[in-house]
């Protein structure tokens, strides 16, 4: 802490020199490069994941990059597109290319990679390292932009992981910072004081700038969920100093009519304590130790049940989810000691004026039985909107269907599929594939695969040995002599990865629709679709060996955020009963706490539900954090309950007065803050604003309305004329 024996002037120069190394300690040590990776959705020994990567240690299937090349018309269609396949040919990490330009498009193989359902549109087909990342992304792009007279649109696992992580990095970068320039004015705002706007803003940063710093050197880089940790903290400190800046105004204010002593001054020269002059009241360190003193306890609990909260996150398997345990932790605790350590420095020597009328006009409820009615029916009409939750939304579900990568994605999946899934098949009793009983079986799965609604491109055995058959004289060759042929060079080695050596495994793979249902219906469930697969495969005469893919990575993604829901806000709100127990010391009034929190998720996933809106693995976090601003709210309302005296009845209304303003304006904040991000063209990240700002709402809402309306003697709190807290 910045010694409180030094002139105020003085510390908050101190603060502003600290605050800036800071800064530049992050951009100098801190990689803020968002990593986005096919596998980074689960752990090294997640079930899942070893499945998929037995499946590529076996057949080493590479990966995909796909282009959807429309020429206008079908006419020298070839002409047009080699120098395109000349230039994505040389790129590194290319290790073949397929086109029209080198392979007959009317042959089995090729017919169902290359063409579409437009004849003026044809696939030219990547086929890269299994490693290929960001770097061959951009080279392909360069290559297409390079291109006039063709509209290329992209697809493939590579490309859809880069353009991930482009938008996070985007949206790092942009609503972060746009963020906390709504905080910064916002803040203005409601102090009308440009030394406490600095204050909070510099101890914010402090704040944030130790978070990414010490999860740098612990190795936590940043990820899908952590992109928004700077947020996140911003909102966990700025929270702190809201309430303590009511606290200390109140102490200033308190103080105002007390004599002080014969020359007494503090840092900036005003009075310390002392008569308010001209209508104002200066803050002196007495007045700040009051006011932290008062806010401390709140804080402190809040803290922790914060804290606890992203603890809970460690069990999940998501990756991600864990990240984002520990990022949030690590956050939870700078914010707090940020908060305290910094910002009350740039509180000292304030000066306050005293209004007439309450920020917040409290007054007896007539009625409470009406407010306590209509929130538990929104309680019940949110937890039937949970049941409709959607936590497994489509890979296209990532990008906004107007953008052009969204558009192009859409396109390709619309031809023949956009998201990969690898079903390994095996003969019954151990039998090879290259019998002729195994390839009717081959053939016969290729073709109920083929005819199910969700699947696009299929690819298996019996298409490469259907494909060597139409060389010359092949079609008089034995099964096993052709599987030799498909895994040469004479077609480019393409059953390499369909095939074991010793011919006891084979390799489907597909190319899942992820697009909307039919005019039938939406949809079905990615469980479903599988299972569905899997018994049209052992339909055929095959066993299915494994199941692996992007495709079924997402099913089990799915199933781990409604897991991570059920057992993150579980958790905190078993974690918050003790917490209100122990700052309520009333069991009737911590049990009405927690219902009144309770309904917090509600309303966000409610909403979600009701509306249709996906939770992908980026929102799903959303409502944990409303949770944990509802928790902050609460718990400062009541430590202001308990410490106050008198009736129940003006206990209520002393605490709403005094604390309403800070919830009222940490509200404004947050939700103008989060709002922004309703503005990203990433939908991911506008689903978690959208959240944040629900939840915060709904936790203002059941604190300083329906927690009031449930106790013995009930107040509410109406908003009038609201003074800002710092003024």
């Amino acid at each position: 802490m910045f010694p409180t024996a030094l002139p105020a002037a003085t510390a908050r120069w101190i603060a502003a020199a600290f605050t800036l190394a800071l800064v530049v300690a992050v951009a100098l040590h801190v990689d803020l490069d968002p990593r986005v990776e096919g596998e980074f959705f689960f752990a090294d020994d997640d079930p899942q994941l070893a499945a998929d990567r037995a499946v590529r240690e076996l057949f080493a299937p590479g990966g995909q990059v796909i282009l959807r090349v429309d020429a206008g018309e079908a006419r020298d269609l070839r002409g047009r597109l080699r120098p395109l396949i000349d230039s994505l040919s040389v790129l590194p990490g290319v290790e073949s290319v397929l086109s029209v330009v080198a392979n007959d498009p009317s042959g089995p193989l090729y017919r169902r990679v290359l063409t579409t359902p437009d004849s003026g549109v044809t696939n030219v087909v990547l086929q890269v390292e299994p490693n290929a990342g960001g770097e061959l992304v951009a080279g392909v792009e360069r290559v297409v932009a390079a291109q006039s007279g063709l509209r290329i649109d992209l697809s493939g696992a590579p490309v859809v992981v880069e353009w991930i992580r482009r938008s996070l990095r985007r949206d790092l970068v942009v609503f972060t910072t746009a963020a906390g320039l709504v905080f910064a004015l916002l803040v203005g705002l409601l102090t009308r004081d440009p030394v406490v706007v600095a204050g909070a803003v510099s101890t914010c940063l402090v704040a944030v700038s130790t978070t990414l710093l010490a999860l740098q050197s612990g190795g936590v880089r940043i990820g899908l969920l952590t992109a928004n940790l700077a947020t996140i903290v911003f909102v966990l400190t700025l929270s702190h100093m809201v309430f303590m800046t009511v606290n200390v105004r109140a102490a200033a204010l308190e103080g105002r009519d007390v004599p002080a002593p014969r020359g007494a001054r503090d840092g900036d020269g005003l009075p310390s304590g002392g008569p308010a002059r001209d209508g104002l009241a200066p803050s002196g360190d007495e007045a700040v130790a009051r006011g932290v003193r008062r806010t401390f306890e709140g804080s402190f609990w809040a803290m922790s049940t914060t804290l606890l909260g992203f603890l809970s996150l460690l069990v999940a398997s998501a990756r991600p989810l864990r990240e984002l345990g520990i990022a949030g932790a690590v956050g939870t605790l700078v914010a707090i000691v940020a908060a305290y350590l910094v910002f009350p420095h740039f509180l000292r020597g304030r000066a306050w004026r005293a209004r007439r009328g309450a920020a917040v006009e409290v007054r007896r409820a007539p009625r409470s039985a009406p407010v306590v009615l209509a929130a538990a029916a929104v309680a019940l009409i949110g937890a039937l909107g949970v049941l409709r939750l959607d936590t497994d939304p489509p890979l296209l579900d990532y990008f906004a269907g107007g953008s052009p990568l969204g558009a192009g994605l859409t396109q390709v999946d619309a031809d023949g599929g956009s998201s990969a899934l690898h079903i390994v098949v095996a003969a019954p009793g151990g039998a090879r594939l290259d019998t002729d009983e195994a390839y009717r079986a081959l053939a016969d799965a290729q073709t109920a695969l083929e005819a199910h609604s969700r699947t696009g491109v299929v690819l298996g055995p019996s298409v490469f040995i259907d494909q060597a058959r139409t060389l010359p004289l092949a079609g008089f060759l034995p099964l096993p002599q052709l599987l030799d042929i498909a895994s040469s060079p004479r077609l480019d080695e393409v059953a390499l990865g369909f095939v074991t050596a010793d011919r006891l495994r084979g390799l489907f793979t597909l190319r899942m629709r992820e697009g909307e249902g039919t005019e039938a219906g939406p949809p079905p469930p990615r469980e479903v679709v599988v299972r569905e697969l899997r018994e049209r495969v052992e339909g055929a005469g095959l066993e299915v060996v494994q199941v692996a893919g992007l495709y079924d990575l997402q099913r089990r993604l799915g199933d781990l955020i409604g897991e991570s829901l059920a057992v993150g806000v579980g958790g905190l709100l078993l974690l918050f009963l003790i917490v209100a127990a122990v700052v309520a010391r009333a069991g009737g009034l911590a049990a009405r706490m927690w219902l009144c929190l309770a309904v917090v998720p509600l309303v966000v996933l409610g909403v979600f539900g009701w509306t249709g809106t996906p939770v992908d693995i980026i929102t799903s976090p959303a409502a944990s954090i409303a949770l944990a601003m509802g928790v902050d709210a609460m718990i400062h309302l009541v430590v202001r309950v308990r410490r106050s005296a008198g009736s129940i009845e003006a206990r209520w209304r002393e605490a709403l007065g005094s604390v309403g303003p800070a919830v009222l304006g940490a509200t404004l904040l947050l939700s103008a803050g989060f709002g922004i991000f309703v503005l990203s063209d990433f939908p991911p990240t506008r689903r978690f604003g959208l959240a944040v700002v629900l939840g915060t709402v709904a936790a203002a809402a059941l604190a300083l309305i329906v927690l009031p309306a449930t106790v013995r003697a009930p107040a509410s709190a109406t908003p009038r004329a609201a003074s800002p807290p710092g003024s």
